[in-house]
């Protein structure tokens, strides 16, 4: 039997709560199907980020066969939260922002949803550098002295040609939005297969041209224990679930506009751990033929496809990298915070506003900054962030399936004096359970003794905010008898 899902018949379009980017979803607007959805994956996964992902495992000890196994495991792990959070989006057409009102109360929502659009923001940042990086590869291969162009002078440490490829760039993600969610969806469907065939074609290059698969596939793991293994797969499992731990909380803002929960979850089941997987091993592939052909490993695609001398090859090649970035930038790190900060004040900020704040935080920030050290970036860009999102995610999910039990009045989450107003707009018990769920995860961090607690950061403050607010908000068993269609309407 296919799940019921509902759309809001009554009017509360003047509260302060409500604006039409935040409305819920009608049917009639609910029209990602399965292909959607996976087309969605496909171009979030097939990034930069993710391509280079097995080889910082690899610079860490591990072989091929474990790094591929450690990104499996982690995204399969971050899939079943994201599959949890993704279904009252699928049937009350609602998005993350308002979805969590239900369990941190009507303003109580905006903790959660600021501390995901920070993230975002940092994502965004970086990602839209890595796609300007990109294009001033592209213009200084083929543009006479572009690469020279302002000599010394610089902006925000960066240099005028990375600056303008940057700003270039980062106009193009803001274009997209501005036309909308729907041309979002158009842009993704199409944004999949080119990525992925221009994948593929580099593969065959770098093996036809090395005759082979090269050498790293031939090399051993450098641990010599179970226990030397352990050590490092753990932090690196976890930051492989806090790669996609974002998308884990806000997938609501496109299960919102699917068809049908049995579509949205094959499209995402489909979509998210193959292709994190598939990927990861292009890239391995590649680097490895890359030790033949060029004399040493070159994890970053950019560095490789900068190494043709045929413009047109050249053109194909960045622009492929491009359309990745973009791809993976405009669904995970614009649309969720676009939502976020329209949820901190619905009557002034709409979700093209909120776009236009995610991107101006994104370029204050300076993500060449947080580049530059690599380290950092793995382990304590991924594993903090890691530590604040379990939680939150384990509050979110154990107030709608077990404390909730899937019901939800639709009506109320826009109510400024209605049954998620809690007190004076907050949810106590959930934002004591996100603080202490926050401080088990990360504690390690201040607290030397407690260190190895960091390595499990998002399993620790899940587990923790997770038992936590279930003690303070059992079941409630009223949920159990009360019908949702008393004030929405199905639609099965």
């Amino acid at each position: 039997m296919k799940e019921e899902m509902y759309e809001l018949k009554e009017d509360v379009s003047q509260s302060k709560l409500y604006n039409k980017d935040l409305a819920p979803t009608s049917i009639k607007e609910r029209n990602w199907n399965t292909y959607n959805y996976t087309a969605l994956w496909i171009s979030m996964a097939h990034c930069i980020p993710t391509y280079m992902m097995a080889g910082g495992l690899i610079a860490l000890g591990m072989n091929w066969i474990q790094a591929l196994i450690t990104i499996t495991l982690g995204n399969i792990i971050v899939l079943i939260p994201m599959l949890l959070n993704a279904h009252p989006g699928a049937k009350y057409g609602i998005s993350f922002p308002v979805l969590a009102r239900a369990s941190f109360g009507t303003k109580g929502a905006n903790i959660p949803a600021v501390l995901r659009a920070i993230v975002a923001c940092g994502w965004f940042g970086i990602n839209t550098y890595i796609g300007g990086s990109a294009l001033n590869v592209l213009f200084s291969s083929i543009i006479p002295g572009w690469k020279t162009m302002g000599g010394s002078f610089s902006i925000l440490g960066l240099a005028l040609p990375n600056a303008i490829t940057f700003m270039i760039f980062w106009g193009l993600q803001i274009y997209i939005i501005y036309k909308g969610m729907d041309v979002v969806r158009k842009f993704e469907n199409w944004a999949a297969p080119v990525v992925l065939i221009l994948a593929l074609v580099l593969v065959i290059w770098a093996v036809y041209t090395a005759k082979g698969f090269g050498p790293l596939f031939n090399e051993p793991s450098k641990f010599k224990t179970t226990g030397e293994f352990i050590k490092v797969f753990i932090p690196s499992l976890t930051g492989m679930i806090g790669f996609w731990a974002t998308l884990s909380l806000n997938i609501p803002d496109f299960t919102r506009f699917a068809r049908s929960q049995r579509e949205q979850m094959i499209g995402q089941a489909i979509g998210l751990p193959p292709t994190m997987t598939i990927f990861s091993a292009m890239g391995i592939i590649v680097t490895s033929a890359t030790v033949i052909i060029f004399g040493k490993a070159m994890w970053d695609p950019v560095d490789i496809v900068s190494k043709f001398t045929n413009p047109i090859v050249l053109f194909i090649g960045f622009a492929g990298i491009v359309i990745a970035s973009l791809s993976v930038n405009i669904a995970a790190n614009i649309v969720s915070p676009a939502n976020d900060f329209s949820n901190m004040m619905p009557t002034r900020i709409d979700f093209k506003t909120g776009g236009l704040i995610t991107g101006i935080l994104g370029i204050v920030i300076m993500p060449w900054r947080l580049l530059s050290d690599p380290s950092g970036y793995i382990f304590n860009w991924l594993g903090t962030y890691s530590g604040i999102l379990g939680p939150i995610a384990a509050i979110i999910i154990c107030d709608y399936w077990i404390s909730k039990n899937k019901k939800l009045n639709i009506k109320d989450l826009f109510m400024e004096n209605g049954i998620y107003t809690y007190s004076n707009g907050f949810n106590k018990s959930a934002i004591i359970a996100l603080v202490i769920g926050v401080i088990v995860a990360l504690i390690g961090k201040v607290v030397p003794a407690l260190a190895g607690i960091v390595d499990y950061s998002w399993f620790a403050g899940f587990g923790v905010s997770f038992i936590v607010y279930l003690i303070m908000n059992p079941r409630d068993k009223s949920a159990d008898s009360e019908s949702a269609e008393t004030e929405e309407t199905p639609a099965v």
